[in-house]
């Protein structure tokens, strides 16, 4: 509800009349991922802070 009242300023009428997926779509979930963390990034964080 944050989401659309508050930050997307939905009116309420609009907010509550919106399908799971339009909501989904307005709050950015459609949006792409990076790529990710690869293998080699991910061995130079664990050489870095290496649990104790």
């Amino acid at each position: 509800m944050h989401a659309g009242l508050c930050l997307l300023r939905l009116p309420p009428r609009d907010f509550w009349a919106l399908t799971p997926t339009e909501f989904s779509a307005m709050a950015g979930g459609l949006r792409g991922r990076g790529a990710g963390l690869e293998k080699v990034g991910l061995e130079a964080l664990m050489r870095a802070f290496p649990d104790a």
